[in-house]
């Protein structure tokens, strides 16, 4: 996989691109990683990339010039036609299921902006998606793009150490994950469950999907709706919330 991610502050994203899991994936040659200041794009002398909105208004908006040249100069670069991702308060929440579905991508180009917003021209004719990773505003675009990129980069063949580990994330099964142990069984007096040191794979597994739906019972009950539970499950389930409800 080829990722560009299209920025004014690509000092920013060379830390994270080169360290832990995502350094390791670059190293291996399982993903390309490229920080692109789109100022280089900019069609004038003094490589200006926002002016005034029109209409007035506070702020500065991003010119359209220099993403589209940007753009149009790494598609031309690619073999394939890429996904071009515009970050931004106003676009499609991210989840674990879009990143599911950008993982299976070859190419990725985010673009990260400043300032007030964007020239709407670059919504409406350069990108494919907009993505938001909340309700809330940041200074740029970049800590979402860094988010979305290391969701999406730790989903590739060969990138996690352990190929079972994105398959068992949380919402990668539509719940959240089970509790986690490990070494000492018993610390400051707290146990390990039992279950979890008898060597019975199939208890282990009964009881770590008991647990993620009973974490996610408590936590995220909304997302038991559009999990894949079997009938035992769902009336287990049930039984739960009236017991709950009855000690209130």
């Amino acid at each position: 996989m080829r990722i560009d991610v299209l920025t004014l502050f690509p000092e920013m994203l060379e830390g994270v691109f080169g360290a832990s899991i995502l350094g390791k994936a670059r190293d291996k040659g399982i993903v390309s990683l490229n920080a692109v200041n789109f100022r280089d794009y900019a069609n004038n002398k003094h490589n200006t990339v926002d002016d005034y909105p029109y209409g007035g208004g506070g702020g500065m908006v991003l010119k359209p010039e220099p993403l589209f040249a940007a753009v149009e100069d790494l598609v031309a670069e690619g073999a394939q036609a890429p996904r071009v991702i515009l970050m931004c308060p106003q676009g499609e929440t991210f989840t674990q299921r879009k990143a599911e579905e950008l993982s299976g991508e070859s190419h990725l180009i985010f673009v990260c902006g400043h300032y007030e917003g964007y020239d709407e021209r670059i919504r409406e004719h350069l990108v494919t998606d907009e993505l938001s990773i909340g309700d809330y505003v940041l200074t740029g675009g970049e800590l979402p793009a860094m988010v979305v990129v290391d969701s999406v980069v730790r989903l590739l063949p060969g990138v996690l150490g352990n190929e079972t580990s994105a398959v068992t994330d949380s919402f990668s099964t539509g719940l959240l994950e089970y509790p986690h142990y490990t070494r000492p069984a018993v610390f400051r007096d707290w146990e390990v469950p039992e279950v979890l040191l008898s060597g019975h794979h199939a208890n282990v597994e009964a009881w770590r999907r008991e647990q993620s739906l009973l974490r996610t019972l408590q936590r995220r009950p909304e997302l038991l709706e559009s999990a894949e539970l079997t009938a035992k499950e769902r009336a287990w389930l049930k039984r739960l919330v009236i017991q709950e409800k009855s000690q209130e």
